[in-house]
This record gives structure tokens, sequence and C-alpha cells, in this order.
């Protein structure tokens, strides 16, 4: 039956919203019909709605049925089958409602300007009975700190502030309340309303001039948004079991794809606390080589080969091996379009998630070394190579270029796949994507028949190999550990099996496995590593990390523990949201924490539903 929506200390809690976007940038809207995030035009521009962030100055788009006894109405939230067109449901005594919140999918050839193509649409339906509903818009721009002025116009309203003007368009009247707009309405069975917000000017067809969405424009945008969803989803080739949440993740990760670089952005938000009240809050809006290399070996396991081809195209044009920084010829991370300046703010005036405070734009981090970016994007790059288009001559010199550099640069300490701000260490998770790096350069030589020197190459690989073998174990306590030196476990090394470093059957492996269950798994869940037992330079604590749960999942399934798998696999299914949607973190109630949805658990869970799946035949 459906549920009560309503906040909770004036937030809903982060697993109560779905995701919509046009492959530039993406809303969140919650089950309440609420859009409390939103950038305008890009995803790492500045919030337009944020009330995620802060319920007083982050603004906000609210769109409900009003029961008439005055309570909020039941909602149910749910996707257009195949789709990322979101549909939220009001159920109340005198009848049922929908919204059908989505942003048309500009085709790559669209001879518009950018700023023209960008349109958010909320289609508000009547399915049975009559309904009342309120509209209230309060755009802040700037992540709230950007006054603006709203005028209104015919059937429109124009929000303008210094750096970005949009407008709304609706057919139903608008009422001006200060800064923001006003709207109350009924309709009876079978009648709809549109509201429509635009970008105008800065380049628009008609600069500074409302475009309009009358009812017949919006039912064709509809079509063609969920005709455009589904011909992209028609490209899966899994057949496999959980194929709906596979599915689910795949269409997610194709929304946190800016469809103008190819560039996979971490997550959608900005500073969604990994534990409430705290300070590990990280603006995720951005690429990360890692991240985004790892969603290309996921998508192309399904078979979407297109968006493998343009993330490959659009790093290979980012590596520089003249580049004078620590992190070598690869940044860890950069903006939507190449920029390599990510500086790293807090915004004082937003209170944040529920009072978690900083909120934090830009990342810091970008400037750390973490060796295991080159394994990550040559492994993806192997795997391209292998299942989609052969690489270019040009690809292989940078690959050649990437691999001569880590083989220089293998045994430095570093931050490591974690970020940690505490000191760089000797982690074995890097010392094992830099073999990986080597390995997968070595594999794609041989069979592509590759210039290269294979024998220097091969005698670095078999270095780092003995290292790890060497200083990565710890006989203390029986398994591999987090880094040289020390005895703390790290659920990174769960990578060892996936990337055939190591049997999944070896007796260290299976020994260093039941050390991991015994002190970072919790029913399913995995900790990334104990932050007491490894200070990692950052307050507070945080929930148990996904991706390293689906990682886990993994590590039995090559192992041959398919019982246990399966059973993990089902369990963390259960802490999807109702749409199949994750944020970074789990806490031990349950509750998703940290930004939200996040590529890299969805990733994981496509690549650990694909490998179950076969072994289980």
């Amino acid at each position: 039956m459906p549920h009560p929506s309503a906040h909770h200390d004036r937030y809903l809690p982060i697993a109560e919203h779905g995701l919509i976007g046009d492959l530039r940038t993406v809303a969140l809207v919650g089950s309440d019909g609420t859009i409390d995030w939103y950038c305008c035009p890009a995803f790492d521009s500045p919030s337009v709605f944020a009330a995620i962030l802060d319920a007083d100055r982050g603004g906000a788009f609210e769109l409900a049925a009003t029961p008439a006894d005055g309570a909020p109405a039941r909602t149910k939230q749910f996707y257009f089958p195949d789709t990322n067109v979101l549909i939220t449901r009001f159920f109340t005594d005198e009848g049922l409602g929908e919204i059908q919140d989505f942003m048309p999918v500009s085709p790559a050839d669209d001879p518009r300007p950018p700023a023209a193509r960008h349109r958010l649409i909320r289609r508000v339906v009547c399915v049975r009975g009559s309904i009342a509903f309120r509209a209230r818009v309060a755009p802040r721009f700037g992540y709230g700190a950007q006054p603006h002025t709203t005028h209104m116009l015919d059937g429109a309203a124009l929000f303008e502030s210094a750096s970005l003007t949009l407008a709304l368009t609706a057919t139903v009247p608008l009422e001006g309340d200060g800064p923001d707009v006003r709207a109350r309405f009924s309709l009876e069975q079978g009648q709809s309303a549109v509201f429509a917000l635009d970008q105008v000017g800065d380049g628009a067809d008609s600069p500074g001039v409302p475009l309009g969405c009358p009812t017949e424009e919006a039912e064709h945008q509809f079509a063609a948004t969920v005709a455009f969803w589904r011909r992209w989803l028609a490209a899966s080739r899994y057949r496999g079991r959980w194929r709906e949440m596979v599915h689910r993740s795949a269409l997610t990760l194709k929304l946190l794809t800016y469809a103008p670089t190819g560039a996979i952005v971490a997550a959608a938000t900005t500073s969604l606390p990994e534990q409430i009240g705290g300070g590990r809050n990280w603006d995720y809006r951005y690429l990360w080589v890692r991240d985004a290399a790892f969603c290309v070996y996921a998508l192309l396991r399904l078979g979407f080969t297109e968006e493998a081809e343009a993330f490959m195209g659009f790093l290979t044009r980012l590596i520089d091996v003249r580049a004078d920084r620590p992190s070598g010829p690869l940044q860890i991370m950069y903006g939507i379009d190449g920029r390599t300046d990510l500086p790293e703010r807090e915004l004082d005036h937003l209170e944040g998630y529920r009072g978690s405070a900083p909120v934090r734009v830009g990342n810091a981090a970008a400037t750390q070394l973490q060796l295991d970016i080159y394994g990550a994007l040559i492994d993806s790059i192997y795997l391209y190579d292998k299942w989609g288009q052969p690489m270019s001559s040009d690809q292989w010199e940078a690959v050649c270029a990437l691999v001569e550099w880590v083989c220089e640069h293998w045994d430095q300490p570093d931050e490591g796949i974690w970020e940690t701000r505490g000191g760089a260490k000797m982690f074995l998770y890097s010392r094992l994507m830099c073999w990986v790096a080597i390995e997968r350069a070595i594999r794609t030589a041989r069979r592509r028949g590759l210039p290269c020197p294979l024998t220097r190459w091969a005698s670095v690989r078999d270095a780092i190999y003995r290292r790890i073998m060497d200083r990565g174990w710890s006989p203390a306590r029986q398994a591999f550990v987090q880094h040289e030196g020390d005895s703390v476990l790290d659920a990174a090394v769960l990578m060892m099996p996936l990337t055939k470093f190591v049997s999944p059957t070896d007796p260290k492996w299976s020994a260093t496995l039941s050390a991991l269950a015994d002190d970072l798994v919790s029913d399913s869940l995995v900790h990334r590593y104990d932050p007491l037992a490894s200070p990692d330079g950052l307050e507070g604590r945080e929930g148990t990390f996904s991706i390293c749960s689906f990682w886990y999942v993994e590590a039995l399934t090559r192992a041959g523990r398919l019982d246990e798998a399966r059973l993990a696999f089902e369990k963390m299914l259960t802490y999807a949201n109702h749409l199949g949607l994750y944020a970074e973190q789990i806490s031990h109630t349950g509750e998703q924490q940290g930004n939200f949805p996040q590529a890299f658990t969805h990733l994981g869970l496509i690549s650990a539903a694909f490998n179950l799946d076969r072994a289980l035949g």
C-alpha cells in the first residue's frame, strides 16, 4: 500500500529521492514531489535548487497534491518502465494524481546552441477523481548565495540572476510571491497541467524570452524521452538474473554521463554526509579516472560500447606525459569538461543536510597521488580493445607512456584509493593496480602484436608481484593488509582475485577473506577499513561502503562459495531505495548515506550480478 511521505526535521531521507537528467545535468525529485537538488546547465554548475543541503536557503521546486483533509497525500514513486522518466503518484480520498518528471535529451547533432537545449518538464495528470495541487518554485541561484529578480509575464515567470536566467512556463495561472512563484489548481479525471523550466538567454534561440510548453508539446517530449531511453537500453545484451536491477544501474550510470565529453561523474550531488552531523562531506560531481574506468568496464559487460569509446577518447586527450605534477601524466579527477583546477571551498552559509556541515564545492583531492588510477584506466582500455573496438595507434602510444611512468613510480607512497588525508603510505591496493596496469598492457601487446619493451615491463610487473606477496602479507594477521608495515585490514584487497592477481582459492587469499569477514563485514555490509585502527586524518565515522559489499559478493563468487555469494547479494538488494538506487554508503540502521546516487555502487552491482549469474549457470 502507498506509504505517507513526510519530511523528517524538514529533510527527506536521502533514499527518498529519484533522479532525472538529460546527459548534461540531473535533478533529485523527492518522494513528496519536491525537486530539492538541481544544478544548471551542467552537473558541476552552481545549484538552482539545493534544499537538500539547506531547507531554508537552498531553494526548491515544490509540487504536490493537497488533500481536502489537509494531511499530506500518500505517495509512491516509480520509473516509467525501462526509462529515466520518473513518476510520483499521489493517493488521496478525492482521487489519484501523478507527476511525470523528465528532461528531454537532445540528440548529439542538435544544431541549437547548448543553452537552448536544456529543459525540465513536470507534467501533472489527474488519473482518477478530482485532485487539487499546489506548486511553489523558489530558485536560489549560486548555491543560495546569488540574488535574483522575478518578472511575471503572461503565463510565465522569468528568474534572472547575474549568471543564469531561467524561465518557468505553465498551463495554469502563476502568481508572484516576492522572489518565488506559486500556483494552485485543480484537475479532473483525464486533465493535465504542465510546468516547464528552461534556460534562456546566453545563446538560447530567443534570448530572454520563455519558450513555452503547451500540453501537446509536453506529450510529444514525454514520448520522445521515453523512446530515447528505451532505444538506449535495447542495446543491452544482459539476459541473466536480477535484470531489472542491473538495467536500473545501467540507466543510472548513463544519467551520470556528460554527453558533450563522455565524462562520467562519481555522483550527482555534493556534500551529502557519510555520517549525519559529521564532516566527511565531499563534492562528487567530477570525473574520477578510477570510477569512470570501472563504469566503462560495467557498461562494456552489458554491451554498451559507445560510452566506452567516448570516454576513452576523452581520457586519451587528457594524458600529458610532460606534466610536472605529483600525480603524473593523469590527475585522479577532472572537471566534466576536462579542466584540471578544482579548488575546494566551504559554503558557510548553508547548514548542510540535516545540519551536517560543511558543504563543500570543488575537491582538494584532485592534487593527490593515487597510483591505482593507472591500473583502472589501462584495464578498461584492455577490455575495450577486447570487447569493443581495437585501440588506435595514438591510443597505444598513450598507454605505453602511462606504463613507462608506472614502471618508474610504482614504489612511491601515495594517498590510496580512499583519498585519505592522513599522509601518504605504501598502500597494497596502489601496488596491485600498478601490477594490473603493466600486466594488461603486456596482454594487449601480445594479443595485438604491438611494439613495446616487453622484457622490461615483465621484469617490473614481477617485481611488484614479489613486493606485494612479501610485504603486503602479514604473517601475524594471516591476511593481506592495507599497507606495508602494519596489520590493518582494508576492503580494497578484495580486488586481488577480481583482477586475477591471486587465485580465488589460494590459501593466503582464503585466510584473508576470512579475516575480512570477521573484521569488516556485517551481514553483507562491508566497511572500507577501521579508521580507528588506521587513522585517515578525517573527523567522524562513516557507514559501510556499498562498492566494497559488491566486491565481497564477487570475491565469494570467484572462490566458489556461491550460496554465500547469492545470499549476500540478495541482502544488498534490500538496501536499494524504492527505485533501485544507491548512495555511497549504508548505515548500520540501513539508511543511505553519502552522495546519491553513486556511480561506484551501481557499477559494482552490475559486475557482481554479471559474474554471480554466470557462475550459477
